[in-house]
């Protein structure tokens, strides 16, 4: 039987899961009982049920768009059990040495010392927190949650293209698209042994708890910067998920370096926040005093070990992208092994021969800022024109510190709804690890897809969206 849906689809020269057969063949056949306009019906009611959801993101840099939702394809992405398998061992190894790396670095600094990565690069970081020395953190976690952006090669290998140790962002999505997938496509999931998501909320709660001080049920609470932050439907979905409060730094106080809840029956212990606000705005006694967003005296609570902060504060030195470089060096440093998944070949251009390297081969690498996120300030060599070449050289020379450069990376690609046709569509995957006293690895995570065919831009605040991510076995 001609397959209706992928029948024209061609990858070309990009790695593409759904072409290799095998494993992924039940989701094809399951495919192939679908015409293109069934699959195009299906999809219009899934864009207006998340619509009716309020699944949304927020833009600030538009002005007349500032909630969006975020745009979902329903031809899902399927991984092996072997190639889950691979990334999640890959993953945990990389958590285990963030958090080696930042109780190093807050104590001891061994790895400093002994010329792994430069001083400077660490110590003159603006996400250095010198108070966050000498503070001994319950089973060394400081990471709790990572989102570790890895892409495809043409190759199949998968690599790993950034660390998101802060505030990492997307997992609602995850178990959003899930969702929507079960009410709108039971006939693709049939008889398809499909690993769940739906336990992220446990999971994370049970971690947090692990860190929490030890009493006998500890209070867990979110803590956001309120409805008009970008990821405000998370935190909402997540305290939801977890069966938390979901509060504001006005509905927390301090005393005697406790923190506690205004609740209508007065005040309650919190031993544990779970924080989606930035290090800076967090406790205006310790960073920005301007700041309404977080708790006085938070710090002071913190560095006493009367509440857990996840993830710790100071967190954003491990994933600057400057120091993502040295990141193959800090595996082997703590953890004596070789990466399992590595680094996308990366120079570093505060180091003089990257910068020249970089300088001379600009049509040909992607160029970083390493404090921006969201895709933003990147320049794809490759596809710029001459004159945003020359700017981008321009900078490059103003403040080489700033910026690291990779080669152009062969994306793979997954079939995609687009314009009423089937496109192969490039796609990253960002899975999500939570740590306590252990780690553990949400099944898939979260694929986002590039919306236009040969865009490489996969991020949601420039138009990219999203895949349910399907683990096999």
């Amino acid at each position: 039987m001609a397959d209706p849906v992928l029948g024209d689809y061609a990858p070309g020269p990009h790695w593409c899961e759904m072409s290799r057969g095998g494993a992924n063949q039940p989701v094809r056949d399951r495919l192939a009982a679908l015409s293109l306009e069934e699959l195009k019906r299906r999809a219009a009611d899934v864009d207006a049920e998340l619509r009716d959801l309020g699944i949304t993101f927020t833009v600030y840099s538009e002005r007349d768009a500032v909630d969006r939702v975020l745009p979902f394809d329903c031809i899902p992405r399927v991984l092996s059990a072997e190639d889950w398998a691979r990334i999640e061992a890959g993953v945990c190894q990389r958590v285990a040495a963030l958090n080696h790396l930042l109780h190093d670095i807050y104590h001891d600094g061994k790895i400093l010392a002994d010329g792994v990565i430069p001083a400077e690069l660490v110590l003159g970081n603006p996400n250095y927190r010198p108070v966050m020395r000498g503070v001994d953190l319950p089973h060394r976690t400081y990471v709790n949650v990572c989102g570790t952006d890895i892409v495809r090669g043409s190759d199949g290998g998968f690599m790993v293209l950034e660390d998101n140790a802060r505030t990492p962002s997307g997992v609602s999505y995850v178990v959003e698209n899930r969702h929507m997938m079960l009410r709108a496509f039971p006939d693709m999931l049939d008889g398809v042994r499909l690993r769940p998501v739906g336990d992220y909320g446990a999971r994370l709660l049970g971690a947090l708890r692990e860190v929490a001080p030890r009493v006998p049920d500890p209070q867990v609470v979110l803590l956001s910067p309120g409805p008009y932050n970008s990821a405000y439907f998370e935190h909402v979905f997540l305290a939801r998920e977890m069966g938390v409060p979901l509060v504001e730094g006005r509905d927390l106080v301090v005393e005697d370096d406790r923190v506690w809840m205004r609740t209508t029956g007065g005040l309650a212990r919190v031993e544990a926040i779970y924080r989606r606000i930035d290090d800076d705005f967090l406790d205006p006694e310790a960073f920005r005093p301007d700041s309404a967003l977080g708790v006085p005296g938070l710090m002071r609570a913190y560095r006493a070990g009367n509440v857990a902060l996840a993830n710790a504060v100071g967190t954003g030195v491990a994933d600057d992208k400057a120091v993502y470089a040295y990141m193959p060096r800090v595996i082997r440093y703590y953890l004596d092994q070789d990466p399992i998944l590595p680094n996308v070949e990366t120079n570093i251009c505060r180091e003089p021969e990257a910068l020249r390297y970089t300088l001379d081969r600009l049509d040909e690498l992607v160029v970083k800022p390493v404090g921006e996120a969201g895709g933003y300030g990147i320049t794809i060599g490759p596809r710029a024109s001459g004159a945003e070449l020359e700017e981008c050289r321009a900078r490059l020379l103003a403040d080489p510190a700033n910026y690291i450069s990779q080669p152009c990376v062969s994306l793979s690609v997954a079939p995609t709804l687009v314009g009423g046709r089937i496109e192969p569509c490039h796609v990253d995957l960002r899975p999500f690890a939570v740590t306590g006293e252990k780690t553990w690895v949400l099944p898939g995570g979260l694929t986002r897809v590039a919306l236009r065919k040969g865009s490489l831009v996969v991020n949601s605040s420039q138009g990219g969206g999203s895949k349910d991510t399907w683990v096999l076995g």
